[in-house]
Protein backbone atom coordinates (compact mmCIF):
# COMPACT_ATOMS: atom_id res chain seq x y z
CA UNK A 1 0.00 0.00 0.00
CA UNK A 2 1.07 3.17 -1.24
CA UNK A 3 0.80 5.71 2.23
CA UNK A 4 2.53 8.57 0.75
CA UNK A 5 2.87 9.62 -2.72
CA UNK A 6 4.68 12.56 -4.31
CA UNK A 7 4.64 13.90 -7.64
CA UNK A 8 6.69 16.22 -9.76
CA UNK A 9 7.04 18.55 -6.93
CA UNK A 10 8.76 21.18 -7.17
CA UNK A 11 9.48 24.01 -4.38
CA UNK A 12 11.35 27.30 -5.08
CA UNK A 13 12.75 29.87 -2.12
CA UNK A 14 13.34 33.23 -3.22
CA UNK A 15 13.56 32.13 -6.71
CA UNK A 16 15.95 29.62 -5.48
CA UNK A 17 15.00 26.11 -6.72
CA UNK A 18 15.15 23.83 -3.73
CA UNK A 19 13.80 20.71 -4.79
CA UNK A 20 12.50 20.12 -8.54
CA UNK A 21 10.86 17.10 -10.22
CA UNK A 22 10.78 14.52 -7.13
CA UNK A 23 8.67 12.02 -8.04
CA UNK A 24 8.85 8.65 -5.06
CA UNK A 25 6.02 6.42 -3.70
CA UNK A 26 6.76 5.80 0.01
CA UNK A 27 4.84 2.58 0.76
CA UNK A 28 3.38 1.37 3.89
CA UNK A 29 5.89 -0.04 6.72
CA UNK A 30 9.25 1.59 4.36
CA UNK A 31 12.15 2.24 6.47
CA UNK A 32 13.82 4.97 4.36
CA UNK A 33 17.29 6.90 5.09
CA UNK A 34 17.69 10.04 3.42
CA UNK A 35 21.31 11.20 2.76
CA UNK A 36 22.83 14.07 0.55
CA UNK A 37 25.38 17.23 0.76
CA UNK A 38 23.93 19.76 3.33
CA UNK A 39 21.13 22.29 1.01
CA UNK A 40 20.64 19.45 -1.15
CA UNK A 41 17.19 19.41 -0.43
CA UNK A 42 17.02 16.54 2.02
CA UNK A 43 14.97 18.69 5.11
CA UNK A 44 12.57 20.36 2.53
CA UNK A 45 11.71 17.16 1.24
CA UNK A 46 10.85 15.88 4.80
CA UNK A 47 8.99 19.27 5.51
CA UNK A 48 6.80 19.20 2.42
CA UNK A 49 6.22 14.90 3.25
CA UNK A 50 5.39 16.53 7.34
CA UNK A 51 2.26 19.43 5.39
CA UNK A 52 5.02 22.18 7.09
CA UNK A 53 5.39 23.24 3.51
CA UNK A 54 2.75 24.08 0.94
CA UNK A 55 3.90 22.53 -2.23
CA UNK A 56 2.74 25.18 -5.24
CA UNK A 57 3.92 22.39 -8.47
CA UNK A 58 2.77 18.98 -8.19
CA UNK A 59 0.79 16.82 -5.84
CA UNK A 60 1.61 14.68 -2.81
CA UNK A 61 -0.90 12.57 -1.01
CA UNK A 62 -1.72 10.46 1.86
CA UNK A 63 -3.56 7.13 1.50
CA UNK A 64 -4.12 8.31 -1.94
CA UNK A 65 -6.22 11.68 -1.12
CA UNK A 66 -4.79 15.10 -1.75
CA UNK A 67 -3.30 16.62 1.57
CA UNK A 68 -5.26 19.71 0.79
CA UNK A 69 -8.35 16.61 2.05
CA UNK A 70 -7.39 16.47 5.69
CA UNK A 71 -7.07 19.18 8.12
CA UNK A 72 -3.83 19.59 8.89
CA UNK A 73 -3.88 19.39 12.39
CA UNK A 74 -5.01 15.71 11.80
CA UNK A 75 -3.01 15.05 9.31
CA UNK A 76 0.25 16.22 11.76
CA UNK A 77 -1.05 13.49 13.84
CA UNK A 78 -0.88 11.07 11.58
CA UNK A 79 2.61 12.29 9.95
CA UNK A 80 5.18 13.20 13.12
CA UNK A 81 8.04 15.22 12.16
CA UNK A 82 11.22 15.49 15.03
CA UNK A 83 13.57 17.85 13.54
CA UNK A 84 17.25 18.60 14.32
CA UNK A 85 17.06 21.28 16.56
CA UNK A 86 14.40 20.66 18.90
CA UNK A 87 11.95 22.98 19.90
CA UNK A 88 10.70 22.49 23.18
CA UNK A 89 8.06 24.96 24.61
CA UNK A 90 6.40 26.16 28.21
CA UNK A 91 9.16 26.42 31.50
CA UNK A 92 9.27 22.40 32.12
CA UNK A 93 10.31 18.74 30.29
CA UNK A 94 6.34 17.81 31.86
CA UNK A 95 4.73 20.89 29.48
CA UNK A 96 6.27 19.32 26.89
CA UNK A 97 5.24 15.88 27.44
CA UNK A 98 2.24 16.18 28.40
CA UNK A 99 1.21 18.34 25.42
CA UNK A 100 0.36 15.14 23.37
CA UNK A 101 -2.45 14.22 25.43
CA UNK A 102 -3.77 17.84 25.43
CA UNK A 103 -4.53 18.29 22.35
CA UNK A 104 -6.05 15.14 21.81
CA UNK A 105 -8.42 15.88 24.79
CA UNK A 106 -7.00 12.46 26.41
CA UNK A 107 -5.87 12.01 29.92
CA UNK A 108 -2.66 12.01 30.61
CA UNK A 109 -1.02 8.72 30.75
CA UNK A 110 2.24 9.39 33.30
CA UNK A 111 3.31 5.80 33.44
CA UNK A 112 3.72 5.78 29.89
CA UNK A 113 5.67 8.92 29.76
CA UNK A 114 7.84 7.56 32.35
CA UNK A 115 8.22 4.27 30.84
CA UNK A 116 9.71 6.37 27.72
CA UNK A 117 12.09 8.43 29.63
CA UNK A 118 13.70 5.41 31.04
CA UNK A 119 13.96 3.43 27.52
CA UNK A 120 15.50 6.57 26.58
CA UNK A 121 18.32 6.68 29.94
CA UNK A 122 16.58 9.91 31.34
CA UNK A 123 16.23 10.23 35.08
CA UNK A 124 12.18 10.16 36.09
CA UNK A 125 13.31 13.65 37.80
CA UNK A 126 14.02 14.99 34.48
CA UNK A 127 10.34 15.78 33.96
CA UNK A 128 9.96 18.71 35.93
CA UNK A 129 13.16 19.99 34.77
CA UNK A 130 13.28 23.92 33.48
CA UNK A 131 13.85 23.06 29.33
CA UNK A 132 16.71 25.88 29.31
CA UNK A 133 18.46 23.73 31.36
CA UNK A 134 18.59 20.82 29.49
CA UNK A 135 21.85 19.73 27.13
CA UNK A 136 21.53 19.39 23.51
CA UNK A 137 20.83 15.59 23.49
CA UNK A 138 18.47 15.92 26.83
CA UNK A 139 16.56 18.29 24.37
CA UNK A 140 16.89 15.85 21.20
CA UNK A 141 15.53 13.04 23.63
CA UNK A 142 12.90 14.93 25.00
CA UNK A 143 11.50 16.20 22.12
CA UNK A 144 11.67 12.75 20.24
CA UNK A 145 9.55 11.30 22.79
CA UNK A 146 6.57 14.06 22.58
CA UNK A 147 6.81 12.84 18.83
CA UNK A 148 6.06 8.99 19.59
CA UNK A 149 4.04 9.43 22.56
CA UNK A 150 1.35 8.61 20.50
CA UNK A 151 2.39 6.35 17.51
CA UNK A 152 2.09 8.11 14.17
CA UNK A 153 1.37 6.80 10.55
CA UNK A 154 4.58 7.90 9.23
CA UNK A 155 7.26 9.10 11.36
CA UNK A 156 9.62 11.83 10.00
CA UNK A 157 13.12 12.12 11.37
CA UNK A 158 15.78 14.80 10.84
CA UNK A 159 19.27 14.44 11.71
CA UNK A 160 17.57 13.06 15.45
CA UNK A 161 20.49 11.15 16.66
CA UNK A 162 23.57 14.86 15.71
CA UNK A 163 23.94 15.79 19.90
CA UNK A 164 23.72 11.98 20.64
CA UNK A 165 26.31 9.61 21.83
CA UNK A 166 26.71 6.52 20.27
CA UNK A 167 25.28 4.88 23.01
CA UNK A 168 22.21 6.72 23.04
CA UNK A 169 22.23 6.91 19.07
CA UNK A 170 21.83 3.18 19.50
CA UNK A 171 18.95 3.23 21.88
CA UNK A 172 17.46 5.53 19.01
CA UNK A 173 17.97 3.37 16.54
CA UNK A 174 16.31 0.27 18.23
CA UNK A 175 13.60 1.82 19.00
CA UNK A 176 12.60 3.21 15.69
CA UNK A 177 13.92 -0.44 14.51
CA UNK A 178 10.79 -1.81 16.98
CA UNK A 179 8.51 0.74 15.24
CA UNK A 180 8.89 0.22 12.23
CA UNK A 181 8.35 -3.45 12.90
CA UNK A 182 5.21 -2.89 14.11
CA UNK A 183 4.24 -1.35 11.01
CA UNK A 184 5.39 2.49 11.10
CA UNK A 185 6.71 4.17 7.99
CA UNK A 186 9.57 5.98 8.54
CA UNK A 187 11.82 8.60 6.99
CA UNK A 188 15.24 9.46 8.56
CA UNK A 189 17.89 12.05 7.12
CA UNK A 190 21.15 11.50 7.99
CA UNK A 191 24.58 12.77 7.45
CA UNK A 192 25.81 9.70 8.39
CA UNK A 193 26.49 7.13 5.39
CA UNK A 194 26.69 4.12 8.15
CA UNK A 195 23.84 4.88 9.59
CA UNK A 196 22.17 5.23 6.35
CA UNK A 197 22.51 1.52 6.13
CA UNK A 198 21.71 0.37 9.81
CA UNK A 199 18.33 -0.79 9.87
CA UNK A 200 16.39 0.60 6.53
CA UNK A 201 15.25 -1.14 3.87
CA UNK A 202 15.78 1.54 1.04
CA UNK A 203 18.08 4.60 1.06
CA UNK A 204 17.36 7.80 -1.21
CA UNK A 205 20.64 10.09 -2.23
CA UNK A 206 19.30 13.63 -2.80
CA UNK A 207 21.51 15.91 -4.76
CA UNK A 208 21.05 19.28 -6.01
CA UNK A 209 17.01 19.46 -5.26
CA UNK A 210 16.78 16.20 -7.28
CA UNK A 211 16.48 12.31 -6.61
CA UNK A 212 20.13 11.27 -8.04
CA UNK A 213 19.65 7.36 -6.65
CA UNK A 214 16.84 5.44 -4.74
CA UNK A 215 18.75 2.29 -3.53
CA UNK A 216 16.89 -0.96 -1.99
CA UNK A 217 18.09 -3.35 0.39
CA UNK A 218 17.75 -6.84 1.24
Amino acid sequence: MKIIQLDNIRYEDNENVILDGITIDINKGDCISIIGESGSGKSTLLKICGDLIEVKEGSIKFKGKEYSYYESTDLRKKISYSIQIPYLFGNTVYDNLEFPFKIRNKEIDNERIINLLKRFKLKEDIINKNINLLSGGEKQRIAFIRNIIFTPEVLLLDEITSALDIENTKIIEDYIEELNKEGVTILWVTHSEKQSETIFNKRITVSKGKIEKLEEFN
